[in-house]
């Protein structure tokens, strides 16, 4: 694959999530977020993205976020639980990123808040539409999920080198 070529990152906060006496690792999802993962994944397969790797978070309620909507995709992407993506900040998730080969084109990282709100917003130099005003508006709640695209290669992608070309919350 050619680095001229646009890569797409969607960056997909984990569904709602209990609060039982566990550790905040260990949280698994609530009845919602069950519910919710799995429309999450509906949409992204209705988005066409190939995707050729998943990264998750290896918190319980992200591994089970993804669970449920990977299950609704028309093909499985090779996924890496990736520990660094826990209560990540946005420079760390960039340094992930940063480390994707660039045979990949098209990426879902599932993450968690304020680092996937923060990120999509610090990437994102311009936006299509009224995907800005959106995630404005509804913030990032739990199962949304924003698309950016920029060009490069994934060591190049930095603030302000992508374009915010969608956005999608459970009750949009």
């Amino acid at each position: 694959m050619s680095v001229a070529e646009p890569r797409r990152i969607v960056l997909f906060r984990h569904a709602k999530a209990d609060w039982p006496q566990v550790s905040d690792h260990d949280r698994p999802l609530a009845e919602r977020g069950r519910r919710d993962a799995p429309v999450a994944g509906r949409r992204l397969a209705d988005s066409g993205i190939p995707f050729g790797l998943a990264l998750c978070s290896t918190a319980a309620r992200t591994r089970e976020t993804w669970k449920l909507a990977v299950a609704e995709l028309p093909e499985r992407p090779r996924t890496v639980y990736e520990e660094r993506i826990y209560e990540a900040s946005p420079g760390e998730l960039i340094a992930v990123l940063n480390e994707t080969p660039d045979d990949v084109r098209d990426l879902v990282l599932i993450g968690h808040n304020p680092g996937v709100q923060a990120l999509t917003e610090i990437l994102a130099k311009d936006a299509e539409g009224d995907t800005r005003q959106r995630v404005d508006r509804r913030g990032f709640p739990t199962a949304a999920f924003a698309v950016l695209t920029f060009p490069g290669s994934w060591k190049s992608l930095e603030p302000g080198t992508a374009t915010l070309v969608d956005y999608w919350a459970p009750s949009e």
